[in-house]
């Protein structure tokens, strides 16, 4: 297992430092954060000192090099907008993102693996259909419509739950959260579940396809002649067996959770990681932007490594050293 990690970390040196590149080459050429800073009034000396001043007098090369540098001793940068360091900002806004993407994966989860298993084992009952008509749903309708449908249908029709906001938060663990009161859940609930119906959609055919995959082998015909209960196949054997593909999708999804809830907490006012880069990229504030990248990057390398440890440990036929990114 350590020479596994070892040669994944090696690997992840690189992808990093590619995709840095990338991200801070394709940043400089959408536009100039000069215009959004300066007045359109100001001369053409004041617009100078502005630009010595952000480091944007330099050749990109030697901003990339500064960045880098930088990056390397924890420093992402400092925000254009906000005088502030952009990690810092990212921060301080990730525990609601976090929240948000725990909740709405949770819920995938717990209602998508029983859901899936049940449209696996019942594929012709009028339940199992029914199931399957609503994953194609939640893979079709997009996620900002379904937003503004749930607003206008619980918030401003019914007045059940709030149309948007994070609500009151509690400490927790030196954390401020919001399930911890019901007023801070009835305000994650309408965001939770829109960013919940396409992970749920997803997990709920994987259930399935591995369910009608599994039933049929033939462990579980010997687990049947030994007497064994339904219940007891069904919970152990069939359910144990197809976490495997559906651990390592949801563990890659919760990466694309965190860093695509950019609609929601857009349409659902959530005070996020997502509605800060929307922010950002408005006013072209140049360091939040690729700090939020980077980020987000490191982010999907870590969770692709637990994945990979995880799911040797779920099967043991699987060998560490074997393993491809």
């Amino acid at each position: 297992m350590s020479v596994f990690i070892i040669r994944r970390l090696l690997q992840s040196i690189v992808v990093i430092w590619v995709m840095s590149l990338l991200v801070f080459g394709g940043v400089y050429l959408i536009g100039d954060p000069i215009d959004m800073l300066i007045n359109p009034e100001a001369d053409q000396e004041d617009i100078e000192a502005a630009i010595r001043a952000l480091g944007l007098d330099k050749p990109i090369h030697e901003q990339y090099w500064y960045f880098l540098a930088n990056a390397l001793k924890g420093d992402l940068g400092k925000s254009f907008i906000f005088s502030e360091p952009a990690l810092q900002l990212i921060l301080a806004r990730a525990p609601a993102t976090m929240e948000l993407a725990i909740v709405a994966s949770l819920m995938s989860i717990m209602l998508g693996i029983p859901l899936g298993m049940w449209a696996g084992l019942k594929p012709d009952s009028i339940a199992g259909k029914s199931i399957m008509t609503g994953s194609i749903l939640g893979f079709s309708l997009p996620s900002f419509w379904v937003g503004i449908l749930f607003i206008m249908l619980f918030a401003v029709m019914l007045g059940v739950l709030p149309a948007g906001g994070r609500g009151p938060t509690t400490e927790f663990l030196g954390l401020q959260v919001s399930f911890l009161s019901a007023k801070g859940l009835s305000h994650i609930l309408l965001p939770a579940v829109n960013l919940a119906l396409f992970k749920l959609s997803l997990v709920i055919r994987l259930s399935r396809a591995g369910t009608q995959e599994v039933i049929h082998q033939d462990y579980i015909k010997f687990a049947r002649a030994k007497g064994l209960s339904e219940r007891r196949i069904i919970l152990v054997h069939v359910l144990k067996n197809i976490l495997i593909p559906v651990v390592t999708v949801i563990g890659l999804e919760f990466g694309s959770v965190i860093a695509f809830a950019v609609v929601t907490e857009t349409v659902f006012a959530w005070p996020g990681m997502g509605k800060l880069i929307i922010e950002s990229i408005d006013q072209l504030d140049r360091p939040v932007i690729v700090a939020y990248l980077m980020i987000i990057v490191f982010m999907f390398i870590v969770i692709n490594l637990l994945v990979d440890i995880l799911y040797s440990i779920l099967d043991p036929r699987v060998r560490l050293q074997d393993i491809r990114a």
